[in-house]
């Protein structure tokens, strides 16, 4: 797995190192300014007009989905997509990896989103092995991985916490089904990279955090608590990472044996939470955060989602090196 400055594939939220979240932070940010003008827009558009990108979601998807296609958009890559593997020669027994070696004829990125683990990291192997691979981005893989999703999650954090002095020596909490929660996974995961971090992790023992994240912080000093109390954590955080029940993941019903309201934000809540915090969500959400805590200037879930178009519109932009061409606009 690649652990430089250069991006090719984006499969694992193993592959960054600071730098490169630096990086991508940084380009973010300009892709946003370039973005507000029309003139600057337009010239975004021009960058990568000659390239294609297949957009393969067969995992639900909203999100993940739009703003990956919205971040082609404006870069000026064409899109295909598959959202139904019915739709496709699979149904007549093609295999994915067949299927995938005959989009990269067609496209020059594929984007993928599978309820399977490892697809796209098999895929990205198989690129590595033929005459003219393309990259690969995985977009969500099963309950483990969505590197994307953690990147722009560290860009909310690091731009929130901008008069802060960025993410170093905050104390985050994230609360919910950590266990099969991919995005808190992979936030926690590239949480090792800054400095004197704190973790927090608020779930019920049976959907607290894995073992291999806490193994990783373990081996880079990373300082974290585990508890099934909110209450007695909210004072010291200065962000809140809210999960929702992941129970499509369910085996034998396990998540209807919790009660996760316990795991909500509402008005009450907010008062105990500092007046600098920052309130985070992936989406969808259902009762976890209260609607009346979205008029909060704490509640950052809805700029969260958009940052998640200009991360990755940074993403592809990096992958296709065209960074110093969006520095020129």
């Amino acid at each position: 797995m690649q652990n430089t400055d250069t991006l090719f594939h984006v499969i694992d939220h193993k592959q960054f190192n600071r730098s490169i979240l630096d990086n991508l932070c940084n380009l973010t940010t300009v892709i946003r300014t370039k973005a507000k003008s029309r003139e600057g827009l337009l010239a975004l558009r021009s960058l990568l007009a000659d390239k294609r990108a297949m957009l393969y979601f067969t995992q639900p998807s909203t999100r993940t989905f739009l703003s990956f296609n919205t971040a082609c958009q404006i870069l000026g890559i064409q899109t295909s997509e598959i959202r139904d593997p019915s739709t496709s020669s699979e149904i007549k027994g093609e295999s994915l990896l067949d299927s995938i070696r005959t989009f990269s004829s067609y496209v020059d990125l594929i984007v993928m989103r599978t309820l399977e683990e490892g697809i796209a990291a098999t895929s990205a192997n198989l690129m590595n092995s033929i005459e003219r691979p393309v990259p690969i981005i995985n977009a969500g893989s099963g309950k483990d991985q969505h590197p994307t999703q953690a990147l722009l999650d560290v860009y909310t954090l690091e731009h929130g916490f901008e008069k802060r002095g960025g993410i170093d020596k905050k104390v985050i909490g994230m609360m919910g089904d950590l266990k099969r929660g991919r995005t808190v996974r992979s936030l926690s995961y590239l949480m090792k990279h800054y400095h004197n971090v704190k973790l927090v992790f608020i779930a019920p023992p049976a959907f607290q955090i894995g073992e291999d994240i806490k193994k990783e912080l373990d081996a880079h000093e990373v300082e974290y608590l585990e508890t099934e109390t909110l209450e007695d954590v909210l004072p010291e955080l200065d962000a809140l990472y809210v999960t929702r029940m992941q129970d499509e993941h369910d085996t034998h019903n396990e998540s209807k044996a919790v009660d996760f309201s316990r795991y909500s934000i509402g008005i009450e809540e907010l008062k105990l939470l500092k007046q600098d915090a920052i309130l985070m969500h992936p989406l969808p959400r259902r009762d976890e955060i209260h609607p009346d805590v979205d008029k909060d200037p704490r509640a950052m879930y809805w700029r969260q989602e958009r940052n998640g178009m200009w991360m990755r519109a940074a993403i592809i932009a990096k992958i296709f090196g065209i960074e110093a061409s969006i520095q020129n606009i």
